[in-house]
């Protein structure tokens, strides 16, 4: 489990976290979102070692992730959205100087990952395409079996059949157990993958929840009129779709892109609500 407790981090007089607690237990897809600027990767790197807090703690499976020890490096792979890659090297001769550090890595894994994703484990990273690039970087992640898989914009260069691609392998490792957070822009791309769903602004975490909490709490109205009552209301071909407290119990279909825009806007409304 990760645990993150009374966390404050800054860059230099820039607050960026005040006081923030989340705990990502095992065994789920989570959903990192919030505007640019509000600490996506900066928590990530948190999460990995790689940035201290100020304050308070951040731990995996109990042991402090800015102490960056063997025991915890060895269940934490972190992906960030951009890895400079050496021109003449190649996706296996990469996943081969990683391997040593991972007692959990699989090449039977990462074989069958690239296969999946149709890129060649034996063509140099110059000859890619950035999108080929980043389909060898996630499968070499995940072939590394660690227990936490931190995603930083892993759709950002893929096209539309690998992002179905990418779908289709994160659903069969969610159910191995693992947990991976998803820090993204592009939440059409995992919408039906990402559960629960953590927004971020500045300083604070707005909400934390599942999507079955979500749909208690707020019912998402499709092919409306706008309502006065609405969180959030956008016009959409056919009709309105709304944003409203779920004062009735009744179900409805998440949309996170209206899910977003209205916990962005009525701040303290969503505190109350979830509280």
């Amino acid at each position: 489990m990760i645990e993150i407790r009374n966390l404050d981090f800054s860059y230099k007089k820039t607050p960026v976290f005040e006081d923030i607690n989340l705990t990502f237990p095992q065994g789920a897809i989570y959903g990192l979102l919030g505007e640019n600027g509000v600490g996506k990767t900066t928590l990530l790197k948190i999460i990995c070692g790689l940035q201290r807090p100020v304050k308070g703690t951040c731990t995996v499976d109990g042991l402090t992730s800015h102490d960056r020890l063997p025991a915890m490096l060895q269940r934490v792979v972190f992906l960030p959205d951009e890895v400079t890659l050496p021109d003449n090297s190649t996706p296996q001769k990469y996943v081969d100087e990683l391997a040593p550090f991972y007692p959990t890595f699989s090449q039977g894994t990462f074989l069958h990952l690239m296969q999946e994703l149709e890129v060649e484990p034996a063509r140099k990273f110059r000859e890619m395409s950035f999108g080929q690039q980043k389909k060898s970087l996630i499968a070499a992640s995940l072939s590394l079996g660690t227990d936490y898989v931190l995603l930083d914009e892993p759709t950002n260069g893929l096209d539309i059949p690998s992002k179905a691609q990418f779908r289709s392998i994160l659903s069969k490792i969610a159910d191995e157990g693992k947990t991976i957070i998803i820090s993204t822009h592009q939440v059409k791309d995992v919408e039906n993958l990402i559960d629960p769903i953590v927004i971020l602004s500045h300083n604070a975490v707005l909400l934390d929840a599942s999507v079955q909490k979500i749909t208690e709490r707020l019912f998402f109205e499709y092919g409306g009129q706008e309502r006065d009552d609405a969180l959030y209301s956008e016009l959409l071909p056919g009709g309105y779709m709304n944003v409203v407290p779920n004062t009735t119990g009744a179900e409805s279909q998440l949309n996170i892109e209206a899910l977003f825009n209205a916990v962005l806007r009525n701040k303290d409304r969503i505190r109350e609500l979830f509280a």
